[in-house]
């Protein structure tokens, strides 16, 4: 390698390696609810939603919402970098722009938390279908709905982009495994939540969305290696 090639790999590295390092780590921040399994929450993985950890009431509430809040943070500047240095190809730009509003709505969606838990507390339930809860649940709602909108863009979008464009080999071999199983597990929530809201149960509604929250951590993570790995966004 002459000495203008080492120095153009190393001016490409300075132009990846902010997204590489921003996006791992958010992917790590982004699986801190796994916390549960170690510490005492008082509720039910299989049962209840994430984001009912992070609810005011609870008692490791703000240590959830700052988890959060660092993984919206991070995704987010990391997304915004290689929006910026990207190739204006369609895929591309789609699938990091969809990555940049995940960030985002997930930071509003740590600065909204739920007020109480409806799904372990019938009172809370019961005012919550009453319209007597703060108006942060119903902007919670929004603010996640949008959040994991921008994360099956993304995860959907880079995934093409990887096989269409005939780069990061890893995500272009991983990547359609992962969006099949996101996409499913997407529609038991979903499912989940609309038997919920209808007063039919809760239909596993944790362990769904667990799994839907798991498999974007993991598809950034496929995604940072595979950036670090070939250099490029």
């Amino acid at each position: 390698m002459t000495t203008t090639d080492a120095a153009e790999e190393e001016a490409t590295g300075s132009r990846v390696r902010p997204a590489v390092v921003l996006l791992a780590l958010g992917a790590l921040a982004y699986t801190a609810w796994v916390l549960e399994v170690v510490v005492h929450t008082g509720l039910d993985p299989v049962q209840t939603y994430v984001s009912e950890l992070a609810a005011a009431d609870q008692p490791l509430g703000g240590l959830f919402r700052a988890t959060d809040l660092t993984a919206g943070a991070l995704v987010f500047a990391g997304s915004a970098w290689a929006l910026w240095r990207c190739d204006r190809r369609g895929w591309s730009v789609a699938g990091w722009a969809g990555l940049v509003l995940f960030g985002a709505a997930t930071v509003a969606d740590s600065r909204l938390p739920l007020s109480c838990a409806p799904t372990v507390d019938p009172e809370c339930a019961a005012r919550e279908t009453a319209g007597l809860v703060p108006a942060t649940h119903t902007a919670h709602a929004v603010s996640s709905s949008v959040a994991m909108t921008g994360a099956l863009v993304g995860v959907v979008a880079l995934t093409v982009a990887a096989r269409r464009y005939g780069r990061w080999a890893v995500l272009a071999r991983v990547g359609p495994v992962l969006v099949v199983l996101e996409l499913a597990v997407t529609v038991w929530t979903l499912a989940a939540i609309a038997a919920f809201e209808a007063g039919r149960g809760t239909w596993s509604l944790g362990a769904g969305q667990r799994g839907q929250v798991l498999l974007v951590a993991v598809w950034l993570g496929v995604l940072a290696y595979a950036v670090a790995r070939e250099n490029r966004v």
